[in-house]
């Protein structure tokens, strides 16, 4: 799969972009500030309905324009689509696949296929557990574009629980007679079904990351590690695999967990709290690793992602955002043979030195809200 053709309006910097794209190695190349980012964001937009860099649509929509469009040919094999998101700041966001209106948004996943590594992925190690969460789910998501379903579902079931403890808890606090709790049951068996499907995926996935990962960083950094990880959520989950033991264990654990949720006005159990604990040797890589081995860490985890989407067909774009600057000349080069034979890499780069020479191909100069071909 890659694109054949990107077109903006109204996106970031861009007023309008039409941008031609061939398969193998894409750089944009321009001094820092110029919009090169701002492509390589359009094309992640359309695989994930979100940004790698901030997390609403209102940044997205040029100064001063209503909306954003973001437009792509995208070629599989011999099929051919256009896919299209119109984004509304404030309202919903619309979508189109070959011209026709009828679909929604998340319709589109699955037509483009990413995976983006950026700097702002050193938060994968350094950052929250909320970043891993992201990783993992988007991930999915992209094996299997119906689990966005699964996860939309999710967050619905878990803002009605979230709801309902809250007038809980805020009945309590002022002394009111104690409210019917009965229709909590119900929510406890919503949020464990759900979210039981969505544990499930993600420990299948990690037990197929861990190999990869562990492989790639291997690569990248001879002798440096060896990498694991492995999913903290609830102790009654652990050894758990099959999706009805899940479920039967969120449901212990949130019964568990009640009294407390009651007092805080807030669901403690679940998928959204969990983590993927990431280690280097025998220490966890969060506040051990250095900057250097956070770098080749977090693209350790994109490279085992690549091969994952690779492995099952319908090759993903790989997009390298300012990657090259911040590795020194060894892992620079190391990275660029991984990645070299992909069926299409964009890369961007402040100067054509940072660009490594095996990664021969199309080069766009960016500046002042211009691509050109070069």
């Amino acid at each position: 799969m890659h694109v054949t053709h990107l077109s903006l309006a109204d996106f970031r910097s861009y007023a309008r972009a039409e941008v031609p794209l061939d398969p193998g190695v894409t750089a944009f190349v321009g001094p820092n500030g110029q919009g090169k980012t701002n492509l390589v964001e359009a094309v992640g937009y359309l695989a994930t309905l979100g940004s790698h860099r901030v997390s609403s649509d209102a940044p997205l929509v040029r100064m001063g324009a209503e909306r954003a469009v973001i437009r792509a040919a995208v070629a599989q094999g011999e099929r051919q689509q256009l896919v299209e998101l119109e984004l509304n700041p404030g309202r919903a966001n619309r979508a189109r696949i070959n011209r026709s209106s009828q679909v929604r948004p998340r319709d589109v996943l699955g037509i483009v296929r990413t995976v983006l590594f950026a700097p702002e992925d050193l938060a994968l190690v350094k950052g929250d557990p909320g970043e891993r969460r992201r990783f993992l789910d988007e991930l999915i998501t992209a094996r299997s574009p119906r689990m966005a379903g699964v996860r939309s579902d999710y967050e619905r079931v878990l803002k009605q629980r979230n709801t309902l403890l809250k007038s809980a808890a805020m009945a309590r606090r002022h002394g009111g007679r104690g409210m019917d709790l009965s229709t909590l049951d119900i929510w406890d068996q919503h949020l464990a079904g759900v979210g039981a499907e969505l544990l499930a995926r993600r420990l299948d996935l990690i037990a197929t990351l861990r190999p990869l990962a562990d492989k790639a960083y291997e690569a990248l950094a001879p002798g440096g590690g060896p990498v694991c990880f492995d999913y903290k959520g609830p102790a009654s989950i652990a050894g758990l695999h099959a999706r009805e033991e899940l479920q039967e264990a969120l449901l212990a654990a949130l019964g568990e967990a009640r009294k407390q949720e009651i007092e805080r006005g807030v669901t403690l159990v679940g998928p959204h709290r969990d983590d993927l604990v990431l280690r280097l040797g025998e220490l966890p890589a969060k506040g051990y690793a250095s900057h250097g081995e956070s770098w080749s860490y977090a693209l350790a985890l994109r490279l085992a992602s690549y091969e994952v989407l690779r492995s099952e067909g319908n090759e993903p774009v790989l997009v390298l955002d300012d990657v090259f600057a911040e590795l020194d000349a060894r892992r620079r080069e190391r990275l660029a043979e991984m990645v070299a034979d992909g069926e299409q890499v964009l890369v961007t780069a402040a100067v054509d030195d940072d660009v490594p020479g095996v990664l021969s191909g199309a080069r766009y100069a960016v500046a002042e809200g211009t691509v050109e071909r070069v």
